[in-house]
């Protein structure tokens, strides 16, 4: 089976899925991400430099790869959003989402009829899933992916409301701009008390509405941790956060050795 259409149906049947996640213009790095056993790539357009060009490549990567791509879009960028599933991504991540009225309005323009309005166009996706056009746009609400992110106080206390919402598969908590908020801007840290305290209110609201639930993590203990937890997809840490730490250690161990 396709990973763009196997992929929803393995998460709802429970298994977890540890995301590699990645905003530079880089190909190779989804490769070598993918290739060392993650399940599947996070491309974050909204906070990453890369252009579409790089977007569309990294979605083949993944693919080439066997494994499906998601693309974080930025704030307000729904058709963008649309394109990358039109160019094969497994599912789009819309930040600040903080209402139902604000996920009524992105499963209408990225769901099709008769959930949505999205505009028929899959040329490349049709193909990456193994499908004609019009099976494509049969099949398609339920195995594209639409994420919208828990990461605001106002977000937090309308998530039944936006769980509620056909057509939202699922929440992927952003656990920085959550603490920014449940704090007041007082401090910026995804392992906060009160962060905690607010993914396990997620996970228990996600699991009662029957719907998928995702984390950014910033270290694999935590994306362990919380898919014991029950979240289904669960990030490890960024490219260039995981670069940063790799070189350090191994700087360290050389300064160690020469110091000695």
């Amino acid at each position: 089976m396709s990973p763009l259409v196997g992929f929803a149906t393995r998460l709802r049947a429970g298994e977890k899925a540890f995301l590699a996640w990645t905003g530079v213009r880089e190909t190779l790095n989804v490769e070598v991400m993918l290739r060392a056993g993650c399940d599947a790539v996070v491309l974050d357009w909204q906070h990453g430099p890369a252009d579409t060009g790089a977007v569309m490549e990294s979605i083949q990567t993944a693919y080439a790869c066997g494994k499906p791509a998601l693309v974080r879009v930025g704030l307000g960028d729904v058709t963008e959003a649309a394109r990358f599933l039109d160019w094969g991504a497994a599912g789009v991540i819309v930040p600040m989402v903080n209402s139902a009225e604000d996920a009524r309005k992105l499963v209408k323009d990225l769901k099709y009829a008769p959930l949505g309005e999205r505009s028929y166009g899959p040329i490349r996706a049709a193909g990456m899933a193994g499908m004609t056009s019009p099976a494509y746009f049969a099949a398609a609400n339920a195995f594209t992916l639409l994420f919208v992110m828990i990461e605001t106080r106002a977000g937090l206390e309308a998530l039944d409301e936006i769980l509620s919402v056909e057509g939202i598969d699922g929440v992927l908590v952003g656990p920085n701009d959550l603490c920014i908020g449940l704090t007041n801007g007082a401090v910026v840290d995804p392992l906060h008390p009160v962060v905690d305290e607010a993914l396990t209110r997620i996970i228990n609201g996600v699991t009662k509405a029957g719907k998928l639930a995702a984390a950014f993590c910033p270290s694999g203990a935590r994306a362990g941790e919380l898919a014991k937890r029950g979240y289904h997809l669960v990030s490890i840490p960024t490219e260039q956060m995981l670069l940063r730490a790799a070189t350090a250690e191994a700087l360290y161990a050389a300064r160690a050795v020469l110091g000695g």
